[in-house]
């Protein structure tokens, strides 16, 4: 069976994992505090705080940034549910938005319609690596800054709508030149073991706000939210007679660790090689594909843009989710495996019980209804990648003929 998406796990991991085992240090320490050096070098951000998952990494920044009820948090609906999630958490409004037609990337008009003065967030989803329009956004924003009613001094300082982007699977995607991370005020990384740079679980916070801020400070604030508020962290703690430390605030435990890190640190000394050999994996699928009378291709970049090739969301031209569902199942009968990104948030339980009703987002089942993520993995060899493309062939060949 040819899997979708499996780690690459070998010798230099083994090795860097197995010394730090070996060090007696394993928890958040120096291999930790390298990794985030290593992301702001990679990304060009300002400062970056690594965490032990996207999730609580962004469910922290909207503690921090004082998001709460009263509030509301423009989404787009075409996500995984962990985005809409962190925001049902802070209390505020999710306020979910249509993807744009044709694409997975959120709609900048229908951001546009859904902003009001309770507006404190935008968070754009980077769907299989493709950046959003970030100019567009940040122009927006602008637009819209007497509207804006700040409700704390962080807010008031950006005098603005945070643009925060769910960068989840954009690390080493590019902007008009810059890299993701440098982009959005703030970015929000996720290093889980499907994604192009694992940690095994982890994720990272990227810090870009305008220079009126200290990020130094942010960096030092965070470093004390993410350890239960803790004045100081295990590292700090080993130094002679320095055992007394304070709680500052009833913070969060959602540090990353020395573990974690050290694979981190490995896979993104090898980054560039992992980027070359997924967008030689996604040039192929374009090839392969683009003479199919039924093949809708993604975009993997353009002249501003360019993926972390990250998903290769194929879609089948006339195919309903019934037919897409067929088409998987014969691709798995060829042993290939294949994948749905994703179900739009109106589709889950969670969210049809609130109200959301996928009626109101047609783009977004447009692009559902007949996507097929296939498999895109530094490991995946040619003669694999041939077998995925006759078997994807084949099975649609079979159910649009059914």
């Amino acid at each position: 069976m040819i899997p979708f998406s499996p780690p690459r796990i070998d010798q230099l991991i083994i090795d860097e994992v197995t010394a730090v085992l070996q060090s007696g240090w394993i928890t958040t320490g120096p291999r930790t505090k390298q990794f985030e050096k290593d992301i702001s070098a990679f990304c060009g951000n300002k400062s970056t705080v690594c965490v032990n998952s996207w999730t609580m990494g962004m469910q922290v920044f909207l503690h921090w940034w004082g998001i709460g009820p009263g509030d509301e948090v423009i989404l787009p609906s075409y996500t995984y549910c962990a985005s809409g999630n962190v925001v049902l958490h802070s209390g505020a409004k999710l306020i979910l938005v249509d993807c744009e037609e044709g694409g997975f990337n959120l709609s900048i008009d229908k951001v546009k319609e859904a902003i009001t003065p309770r507006t404190k967030a935008i968070i754009p989803v980077d769907i299989g690596g493709l950046p959003c329009d970030y100019n567009a956004l940040f122009e927006l924003v602008n637009q819209k800054k007497d509207i804006f009613q700040p409700s704390n001094e962080l807010q008031e300082k950006l005098g603005r709508i945070l643009v925060l982007a769910d960068a989840a699977h954009s690390f080493g995607g590019m902007y008009q030149g810059k890299r993701v991370g440098s982009v959005a005020d703030v970015s929000v990384f996720s290093f889980h073991a499907v994604k192009n740079l694992t940690t095994a679980e982890g994720g990272a916070i990227c810090f870009n706000l305008p220079e009126t801020f200290d990020h130094d400070e942010i960096y030092r604030a965070f470093c004390i939210k993410i350890l239960h508020g803790q004045s100081k962290d295990a590292l700090a703690k080993t130094q002679k007679g320095a055992w007394r430390y304070d709680v500052e605030e009833p913070g969060f435990k959602c540090n990353m660790t020395d573990l974690q890190a050290a694979i981190g640190l490995i896979e993104l000394r090898r980054y560039e090689g992992n980027l070359q050999r997924r967008a030689h994996i996604m040039e192929r699928y374009q090839a392969a594909f683009e003479n199919e009378t039924w093949a809708i291709l993604p975009k993997i970049k353009d002249e501003n843009k360019t993926s972390s090739f990250h998903l290769y969301g194929l879609r089948v031209k006339g195919a309903n989710e019934k037919m897409r569902d067929a088409i998987i199942q014969e691709i798995a009968e060829r042993d290939v495996a294949v994948n749905v990104h994703f179900q739009p948030l109106p589709l889950l339980t969670a969210y049809k019980k609130r109200g959301y009703d996928i009626k109101d987002f047609p783009n977004a089942w447009n692009q559902y209804q007949n996507e097929i993520s296939l498999p895109v993995y530094y490991d995946l060899s040619d003669e694999n990648l041939n077998t995925v493309i006759k078997a994807v062939k084949d099975a649609v060949e079979k159910i649009l003929n059914t």
